[in-house]
């Protein structure tokens, strides 16, 4: 795109200059609004803003964990200045919005929210899941009969108002009024309305700021019983330095909006997302335990949140663009969560996607939403109501609209219809609607599960079977790369095992795995043999990568044993597609028994090298790695006594040339070993207490902090974080010697800190 440049010194591409934010394109998807920018141009100066815009993952994330170089201060400022008529209106009725946990810095931001924390833990939120409950099925009781409405008018609005208003601890009145008032505090911050609309639009205001105090007010008489807000009145006797009287007046009305908007927003962009798309709609109709997962996907494709606004306070660079002191940013969330840097596929709707949970809908580090798994209840228990009561429902022909600004995202209206005749309470007598569990926090494993079909079993030995599986539907199945594994449950048993997936990584009809038939198997691999036939059903999760294979190496030596050449063929047909200088040394016991032979053969020739035990050809790793070839890249999957020999072999070469795939997690330690230890979280500001018999993984979330997690044995790699301060004792079987020896990372399931203090970004 050409550009010019503006008088502030700043150069604007044709893009960045056209960029207006009201446009009804970013309304109706602001990440496709923005895709130019993710691709081309991910930093860049709006001069119809006059705010720095940030597209890309990555870079957002780091604007949200550092909170001291980018201040939330302006999260809440007009993006359209006020008329002077406005600003007179706003006056008359005492209007003094202040600081909140949403706008406010540090010291005084992460002093509050830890006093005011404790009603959002997941301890603390179940007591409100009967209510949620109750009242979704109350509305849905209203109109069940009806064949056709606006969900939008008549529930997703009102419902998560009333729930907001139960959690806050206010009465169940004037809720006309909140409505209004609400959406004009929408308009007056995040929108544009025109000069004419600015005296309607602030008088909307005002009464919500005084309806705010009035309600307040009675709170005061009797801060007794449950409610966010009269917590925060008790905290206040405790701490009056902390909660002010002005505080407690700001969070009242911002807390109204908080709890209510982004979640109403919520519930109806994944109704209408999950309805635009019938065959995950299907899904989740009929595997209830799919739900918490499609709601992460739903947040992550179209959240409630488009975008967050901070403050540089110090010249600074985002993606290695200069950005200077008092610059305004727009940092797009919805575009980072379609960023393929992050998400393969990422403008496929995949409510099986293992990653998610990774979306930044909620924000990230210490002023991540406190309020995120009270919304997640919400709309699990909605899908866990309509997936039961109306299965049959569709989108209604219609136009979407959306009410214009920067920040908030969701569709005014959401029609739809059924038939009533086939509700099932009537055409089934014995139907009873369930209380489908919900899931606070991070979708369990289960929520990632997709079923397959077996196309093909075919035994490529006596203990190795070759399975192909396609999806149920016939439809594409996830991208992979080369290294990726998929987890597949065997069975009822509870079981569920990792498997590389070998073939084309360009196919993207099916799946293939190759399975040994391990002689101390614990029932996985046992199970899978026995069951496994063609046209048997299974489940799997992924895939997923922690075995990334480098796509610019210019030379690359692949080492399997036995059947660990399943990641390896897929990364020498990638090396070979590629045109990457290659060689495979692949050892096992005997031809009869290594798999793949003859395919391998047939499609890399003399750059297979077989080391056969029978044959008396054994690879000599010390002598094949004596020499250290510049630009090399190792990859090796095998046994662990075949890894080892390689560490030792590699030893001279630098630390990052050997990446190893293990079969099976380290030794467990003894219990009596573990020792308690500190976790500092840098991001979210708290400390926590990790006992000798926990694991850092499990005090993470009995606080509330997401992390995702599979295996919980160290080999998937899931809930890796990063390690800022303190030393490691790594258990897992998934970072490479010089990571561990790098000591800024760590995987929570297994690894402890070494000493009594670990610093990490959370």
């Amino acid at each position: 795109m050409g550009s010019t440049v503006q008088s502030t010194g700043c150069p604007v591409s044709a893009g960045a200059a056209a960029f207006d934010p009201f446009e009804p394109a970013y309304q109706n998807k602001p990440f496709e609004y923005v895709r130019w920018a993710r691709e081309q141009e991910p930093v860049f100066f709006s001069p119809q803003l006059g705010y720095w815009v940030v597209t890309r993952y990555d870079e957002i994330k780091a604007v949200f964990r550092d909170n001291i170089t980018f201040s939330a201060s302006i999260a809440l400022e007009k993006i359209t200045p006020a008329t002077p008529e406005a600003v007179e209106i706003l006056g008359q009725y005492g209007y003094a919005m202040n600081r909140t946990l949403v706008n406010e810095d540090e010291p005084a931001h992460m002093e509050r929210r830890r006093v005011l924390m404790e009603p959002f833990t997941a301890e603390a939120l179940r007591a409100h899941e009967p209510m949620v409950r109750r009242l979704v099925r109350e509305y849905v009781d209203r109109f069940i009969d009806q064949g056709r409405i606006d969900l939008v008018d008549e529930m997703l609005w009102e419902v998560p108002l009333t729930i907001a208003l139960h959690f806050l601890g206010i009465p169940e009145e004037d809720m006309g009024r909140l409505r209004e008032y609400s959406m004009a505090h929408t308009v007056n911050t995040w929108g544009r309305p025109r000069p004419q609309e600015q005296a309607a639009v602030a008088h909307g205001v005002g009464k919500f700021w005084t309806l705010a105090g009035e309600i307040l007010e009675k709170m005061r008489r009797d801060p007794s019983g449950p409610g966010w807000m009269k917590f925060g009145i008790r905290q206040q006797a405790s701490h009056p330095d902390v909660v002010t009287d002005s505080y407690l007046h700001s969070m009242m009305m911002a807390g109204i909006f908080a709890a209510h908007e982004t979640t109403a927003n919520a519930s109806a962009n994944a109704i209408k997302l999950l309805l635009s798309h019938p065959s995950a709609w299907q899904d989740i109709c009929e595997d209830s335990g799919l739900i918490p997962g499609a709601v992460e996907e739903c947040l992550r494709f179209s959240g409630s949140i488009a975008a967050w606004r901070r403050l540089a306070t110090a010249n600074t660079q985002i993606g290695g663009v200069s950005i200077p002191l008092g610059a305004k940013l727009l940092i797009v969330v919805a575009s980072a969560n379609h960023d393929g840097a992050r998400f393969t596929d990422p403008d496929l709707f995949d409510i099986r996607r293992p990653n998610a949970d990774d979306h930044l809908t909620f924000g990230y580090g210490s002023h991540q939403c406190m309020g995120k798994n009270l919304a997640r209840m919400v709309l699990q228990v909605m899908l866990g109501e309509f997936t039961q009561r109306l299965p049959h429902m569709q989108l209604a022909e219609q136009t979407f609209s959306y009410v214009p600004n920067i920040s908030f995202h969701g569709p005014e209206h959401v029609w739809v219809q059924w038939s009533p005749a086939l509700n099932p309470e009537r055409t089934n007598p014995a139907f009873k609607v369930r209380d489908i569990p919900v899931r606070i926090g991070e979708a369990a494993k289960q929520a990632h599960e997709r079923s397959v079909r077996v196309q093909s079993a075919h035994a490529l030995s006596q203990d190795i079977l070759r399975l192909r599986m396609v999806a149920i539907d016939g439809a594409a199945l996830p991208r992979w790369t080369p290294g990726a594994h998929i987890d597949v449950e065997c069975g009822q048993t509870g079981i569920s095992r990792q498997y590389s997936l070998c073939g084309d990584p360009a196919e993207t009809g099916a799946y293939e795995i190759t399975v040994l038939k391990d002689t101390e198997s614990r029932g996985g691999s046992r199970w899978i043999h026995e069951q496994a036939c063609a046209g048997a059903v299974l489940k799997i999760r992924g895939p997923r990568n922690h075995f990334q294979f480098d796509e610019k190496a210019r030379r690359v030596i692949l080492i399997a044993g036995g059947i660990g050449i399943t990641p390896i063929q897929a990364m020498a047909r990638r090396a070979k597609a590629l045109g990457i200088d290659y060689v495979i040394h692949y050892s096992g016991r005997s031809r009869a028994g290594m798999a793949y032979l003859s395919e391998l053969d047939a499609l890399h020739g003399n750059r297979l090298v077989i080391h056969a035990s029978d044959e008396g050809s054994r690879a000599d790793y010390q002598s094949l790695f004596a020499p250290y070839t510049p630009g090399t890249q190792i990859y090796a999957c095998g046994p662990a006594r075949m890894l080892e020999a390689l560490e030792q072999a590699t030893t001279h070469w630098p630390a990052d040339s050997l990446r190893s795939e293990h079969f099976h997690v380290q030794a467990s330690v003894d219990p009596s070993l573990n020792h308690a230890f500190e976790l500092h979280l840098k991001d979210s500001g708290l400390v926590l207490q990790v006992a000798a018999d926990q694991t850092a993984l499990q005090a993470l979330r009995a606080a509330n902090i997401d992390v995702p997690s599979d295996c919980c044995e160290g080999l998937c790699g899931s809930c890796e974080v990063q390690v800022l301060e303190g030393e490691v004792e790594h258990r897992d079987m998934v970072l490479t010697r010089s990571e561990r020896e790098a000591n800024t990372k760590m995987m929570t399931c297994c690894s402890r800190a070494a000493g009594t203090r670990l610093v990490i970004n959370r």
